[in-house]
């Protein structure tokens, strides 16, 4: 039996495991450095802004077809992206956001979209860049 596509549950699942994975792994910084102590309203502005920041280098990693600093043997490009993708999931993590869900729901969506198809992309004004 073939699991291709997953059904939405199961892209859910896997990607709330990660998830919850990644936002255990990263404990330490929802905490207070100087306490330990749990931080009850992290700054979600700046929290964005960080994701924000890892897609930029990213951009630039691609843009100058440059290696990783500390990964080397990868691109920075792919690298950033993993920094990006890490701190969403982390940010998902901390606030309860079910993106697992989200991403799969999204998925199924845009497979209906009108301004997906050629015609759209390529028609005047479309979703080309």
């Amino acid at each position: 039996m073939s699991d291709f596509p997953p059904s939405d549950s199961a892209i859910s699942l896997y990607v709330n495991t990660l998830r919850n994975h990644i936002f255990a792994l990263n404990d330490r910084w929802w905490r207070d450095p100087a306490t330990g102590a749990w931080i009850e309203n992290p700054n979600k502005g700046e929290k964005i802004a960080l994701i924000h920041s890892e897609i930029s280098e990213a951009l630039e990693g691609a843009r100058k077809g440059l290696m990783d600093d500390h990964l080397s043997h990868r691109r920075a490009e792919e690298v950033e992206m993993a920094d990006a993708l890490i701190r969403i999931l982390d940010y998902c993590g901390r606030f309860g956001l079910d993106i697992g869900g989200a991403v799969a729901e999204k998925l199924r969506y845009n497979q209906t979209r009108k301004d997906h198809t050629a015609e759209a992309r390529l028609a005047a004004g479309g979703k080309k860049f």
